[in-house]
């Protein structure tokens, strides 16, 4: 964050402006701040102070010309509290306070959210991908606990996971997969359904487990023989595999 000057330390080949300098005219994003060790907040605090900064093994200062933007998903008042963060660097950085709701009470973004990231995922795996009707109703219907973050995250699993363009609810995590069983589960017994009838319908994840053991059990162990004749990759098997916690599946019981 700093920088060093040559000889600073063993490997110190040549000078090396720090972020702060080296944002010269333009801004310096410091993202998870409330993470920063007392130790680190206190050269910040300095820095920022003083509008410069000494690079590592220097006599000299260097001037800061760029503008400092923080994040962070803590309570830094309360962490001022507790004597975790410190009050003048609390103070230092909170010029603008810009407060993000959570992703959950502002779910008319996650289809905006959710285009944008597929957007970029097709563009850097030239494959043009879409989220089908139930991929959406379950995404509207989840608390994203963890934000922005885990909807991402979401988005790039499903098109890895995904065996085409259109991705559909099988493709999710299997959090988001449950989800979508029980709200397929409530909306049908708002409906009048039976329970007894619903417990009868068997998960599609289920289905998906008993058809890829019965393959190997019945071709003896031969798990590239059972991918082939299962229709699905060797990668995608051995993650089943994985997911399901068995190392030898013709022993599970």
């Amino acid at each position: 964050m700093f920088g060093y000057v040559k000889g600073a330390f063993t490997g110190a080949m040549r000078s090396k402006d720090g972020l702060l300098v080296a944002a010269e005219g333009g801004t310096v994003f410091l993202d998870e701040i409330g993470e920063l060790s007392l130790d680190m907040q206190a050269k910040l605090l300095r820095a920022l102070q003083e509008r410069e900064v000494r690079p590592l093994g220097a006599t000299h200062r260097v001037p800061i010309r760029a503008r400092i933007v923080a994040a962070t998903n803590r309570e830094l008042a309360a962490m001022v509290e507790t004597g975790t963060f410190r009050k003048d660097l609390f103070y230092r950085l909170n010029v603008v306070n810009l407060k993000l709701p959570p992703l959950r009470t502002r779910k008319e973004d996650i289809p905006l959210l959710a285009a944008h990231f597929l957007e970029r995922l097709s563009r850097e795996r030239r494959v043009k991908y879409t989220l089908d009707d139930d991929v959406l109703r379950t995404m509207m219907s989840y608390d994203w606990p963890g934000n922005v973050r885990e909807l991402e995250n979401m988005v790039e699993h499903a098109c890895t996971m995904g065996t085409g363009p259109v991705l559909s609810v099988g493709d999710l995590p299997t959090q988001l997969q449950r989800q979508a069983m029980e709200a397929r589960r409530a909306v049908a017994e708002a409906a009048g359904a039976e329970t007894d009838a619903l417990d009868r319908v068997t998960p599609l994840a289920e289905t998906e487990k008993k058809a890829i053991l019965s393959a190997i059990r019945i071709l003896n162990g031969d798990k590239l023989k059972a991918a082939k004749l299962l229709g699905i990759g060797k990668t995608t098997l051995y993650r089943k595999l994985k997911e399901y916690g068995m190392a030898d599946p013709l022993n599970d019981g």
